[in-house]
């Protein structure tokens, strides 16, 4: 296996400064807003326009011609651009298709990545927690659509995340373990996940989650990076851990209908085969998997 972390992520390539300190500073944000340099991403239900010619590449538009409502601030480039997105029906732009973060995250840009990620997942947030947790009141946004507050209590509200641990378990004989979960079609595999419980750490999380799905105690547990995942609000935190392949394996029949123990001239023959279908680059599945196989598994597929 290849030692060192992660080098590439799909959804962790962000190029911009987030502009935090700018986000309380409404004079700097209504100057930034009526600069006609300033770039303003699109979002409707998790999709924004892209255009593929010659480069797949978010379509951005400036201040003037984005739908009004709430608009939220996604940070400035090295050049002084300003960056914001907004939710509202997207415009009509030709050579433009409506698309989401499964079908061009891993091959946009660095930039637009990073833009995409953080406007879905800030669409999401919003259109999902527009009332007080505490008395039902509408909230407002406030730190240029990074904060919501009560008008009523004074509360304020920031985006959820949700930890999830993703883990590439290996034996003795540096063979993988793959298991398929039940709402997955049949010829899909992938390594093991799981959401951290409260009080728990991420190392305890991941022995936790091994052991509960496959049956197995773990050991070696290493971190070796993460990527958002705003589909709706997770963040994935990749790890490699150790068993022992002569442990039986055994499945959780609410969470795994089965799993297997691979090497890769196996997974190279059950993916030819047709038999198997790897997670695509945009996931860090995908990643961790490629890391321990020594390349990009054989037809994979492009979104």
């Amino acid at each position: 296996m290849t030692e060192g972390p992660l080098e590439w992520l799909a959804l962790a390539r962000g190029t911009l400064d987030r502009g935090a300190l700018n986000r309380r500073d409404d004079a700097w944000l209504d100057a930034a807003w009526a600069d006609p340099g300033t770039r303003v991403v699109v979002v409707e239900d998790g999709r924004a326009l892209v255009s593929h010619e010659p480069d797949p590449a978010l379509v951005l538009v400036p201040p003037e011609q984005a739908p009004g409502g709430e608009r939220w601030l996604l940070g400035v480039d090295a050049a002084g651009t300003a960056y914001f997105g907004t939710s509202g029906p997207l415009p009509a732009i030709e050579g433009a298709q409506p698309s989401g973060l499964r079908r061009v995250g891993a091959v946009l840009g660095d930039r637009d990545s990073g833009l995409l990620t953080h406007v879905v997942a800030l669409e999401h947030w919003h259109r999902n927690n527009r009332y007080c947790p505490r008395c039902g009141t509408e909230t407002r946004t406030a730190s240029a659509g990074h904060v919501r507050v009560c008008p009523e209590d004074g509360s304020q509200h920031f985006p959820r995340v949700d930890p999830a641990v993703i883990m590439l378990v290996t034996d003795g004989d540096d063979r993988i373990l793959l298991a398929r979960g039940p709402q997955w079609p049949a010829d899909r595999r992938s390594i093991l996940a799981g959401f951290v419980e409260p009080g728990e750490s991420l190392e305890q999380a991941v022995a936790r989650e091994v052991k509960e799905e496959v049956g197995l105690p773990v050991r070696d547990v290493r971190y070796l990076g993460s990527q958002p995942w705003p589909l709706p609000q997770s963040l994935m935190l990749g790890f490699t851990a150790k068993a022992d392949g002569d442990v039986p394996l055994a499945p959780d029949p609410e969470e795994i209908l089965d799993a297997a123990w691979y090497t890769r001239d196996e997974l190279r023959a059950a993916i030819d085969a047709g038999d198997i279908v790897a997670p695509g680059p945009l996931s860090i599945a995908a990643q961790l998997i490629m890391r321990w196989y020594g390349g990009e598994l054989p037809r994979m597929p492009v979104f």
